[in-house]
């Protein structure tokens, strides 16, 4: 429930499904804490919360790439009086095309931010939630975490990792009070394409438009999902299916398909 010493702490908070988690909770009663590098998109959107909803919502500008800066998220709360009862590990982004053609240091970058940032916060703030018997995480994987995706080799296994390490974190801390969900959407309506290098055309070309689901939507049942204890939260009907089906269907058959339908890997 929500409480004045509490927070909600929110990486990747600046945009899209990010934003759109932080106004869900900030509806909710739920005070912020927004972490992400564009700290003038923080401040937007924390003006904007508290106009609407009239809760408390804090700003922290912080590089999740950088191991020193993670490290100062959790003093950076304390100062504030604040524990962290909701965990909201959403930052991330992908690179593009084949691994013989990759940037190095981008790729480094995907695994510190998708992977390594994941781990670092559970480690620094789910200790807390466990001794209070108290939280709840939502870690931010993908419907390509349930295959090998060929054009997004590094994505893909960086959300397997996602996905794997919050299932089974979410049994350790079963009886602890606290719940761990992995959310795994599918195509959604937000910069990610852009960043990582497709327009908006091969984004849409490359999966059904029955697939792709609002970013609003995505949040809102991820945090319906959260509230609920669920380990997994997948949002919209295809996806689940599409989810099923990669998990299910010899690897042999679907990488071919895969790869045939990544616009990265068409000469």
């Amino acid at each position: 429930m929500p409480a004045a010493d509490r927070t909600c702490l929110i990486t990747g908070a600046s945009s899209g499904i990010g934003a759109d988690l932080a106004r869900q909770l900030a509806r909710k009663g739920h005070g912020v804490t927004l972490v992400a590098r564009r700290e003038d998109r923080l401040r937007t959107l924390a003006d904007e919360l508290r106009d609407a909803y009239d809760i408390r919502a804090e700003v922290i500008a912080c590089d999740l790439t950088d191991l020193a800066a993670r490290d100062g998220l959790a003093p950076a709360v304390e100062t504030r009086g604040l524990t962290v009862s909701v965990l909201v590990n959403n930052a991330g982004f992908s690179t593009m095309g084949p691994v013989h053609r990759s940037d190095p240091a981008r790729e480094v970058a995907m695994i510190r931010t998708d992977v390594e940032a994941v781990a670092h916060l559970c480690s620094t703030f789910v200790p807390g939630m466990v001794a209070r018997g108290c939280g709840a995480v939502l870690n931010v994987a993908s419907v390509a975490s349930f295959q090998p995706l060929p054009g997004q080799a590094g994505y893909g296994a960086c959300k397997a990792f996602v996905l794997s390490y919050s299932r089974a974190m979410a049994e350790e801390v079963r009886r602890k009070g606290v719940t761990v969900t992995a959310l795994c959407p599918g195509p959604v309506e937000t910069e990610f394409a852009d960043v990582a290098g497709l327009d908006e055309t091969e984004a849409a070309d490359a999966l059904p438009r029955f697939m792709w689901v609002s970013s609003a939507d995505v949040a809102a049942q991820a945090i319906t999902g959260m509230e609920k204890g669920r380990q997994v939260v997948i949002p919209g009907a295809g996806n689940w299916v599409g989810a099923g089906v990669g998990h299910l269907v010899p690897r042999r058959l679907l990488m071919p398909v895969l790869a045939s339908r990544h616009p990265s890997l068409k000469e």
